[in-house]
Order: C-alpha cells, then structure tokens, then sequence
C-alpha cells in the first residue's frame, strides 16, 4: 500500500514538475517578433524586394550564432555570420567572459529592423536594429544577472558567396 501511494506521489510530482519546466522552455525557444519597415535608402541602388528579405533572413540567423557562441564560449560559432571588425570584437568578448569563468545568455524578444543605405556597387547594406533582448551572465549554472534591455544597432552586412555576413555590429544602449 505505501509502494502504491508513494508511486502515485512520484508521478504527480514528476507531471506537476513538467508542467512548471514547461513554460520556461517554450519561452527560451521562442521566436523574436520582428517588425520591419519600409527601407529609407541614402544610397543610389535600387533594394530588391529578394535582396531585402535575404538581409534580413542572414541578419536575424547571425543572432542565433551570436546566441550560441557567447552562451557556449565558442567564437568559431560566428564563422557563417560574422566578418572583420563585428567578429573580431564579439571573438575578444567571448574569450574575456572564458577567462572570467562566466558566460552570456540571450534572448532576444523583438527586432524592428529598417534598411537605411544600399551601397551603390551593391557591396555593402547598412539597417538600424531597435531590438529588446534579455541578458543574463552566469558562473557554470548560477546566474548572476538578469536583465532586459532595449539597444539600437547600426548594422553593416557586405555579401559572401551565399549569404550576407555582419562586418559591423554596434550597439547603442537606450
């Protein structure tokens, strides 16, 4: 009869406790919202609507890299994303967070995203990020802060073999 209860008592334990993880799981596997409005070129080239949609599809894919390299500390992680000067100081970053023994977790909740200059040999595009994201640092599991910010980020993506590649990434906090 104990074995019995203590069974029952096991189980609701474990669904009660699956249905508290829950939650917290579907939120950590959210998509950002992501509003964008209409380009507001400074440039001489005309935006093609497929140009447009693969800058922003490469750019929201390099916060995933982004994401995953300052959470596991692994700066190989940029390598499709990022280029130049936006890799070299997420690389100094990430290997600084390494040596402290901490480590960064991102979440980003919402991009609204605007396209601002189209180089006119088609090298380079330029698009301000209004995004909101949530930070925490963390020593192993322990976290040590949380906190929501709001930034705004000059972007600049220049074209690979297949796909456009963040050089510039610099935020200004609000």
């Amino acid at each position: 009869m104990i074995q019995r209860v203590l069974r029952i008592g096991w189980r609701i334990g474990w669904v009660m406790g699956c249905a508290l993880a829950l939650p917290l799981a579907l939120r950590a596997d959210q998509s950002p919202s992501v509003q964008e409005e209409p380009p507001r070129l400074q440039g001489s080239r005309p935006l093609e609507k497929q140009t447009e949609t693969a800058v922003v599809r490469n750019y929201l894919q390099s916060w995933q890299s982004f994401q995953a390299a300052m959470e596991q500390n692994r700066p190989d992680l940029l390598d499709p994303d990022f280029v130049g000067i936006a890799r070299d100081k997420l690389t100094d970053t990430i290997q600084q967070q390494a040596k402290l023994g901490v480590r960064t977790r991102y979440q980003d909740r919402s991009h609204q995203l605007q396209i601002v200059f189209y180089s006119p040999e088609g090298m380079s595009i330029q698009l301000i990020d209004n995004v909101e994201y949530d930070e925490q640092v963390l020593d192993r599991d322990k976290v040590l802060t949380t906190k929501q910010i709001h930034a705004r980020y000059v972007v600049v993506l220049t074209p690979a073999q297949d796909r456009w590649q963040v050089r510039i990434f610099q935020a200004a906090l609000e």
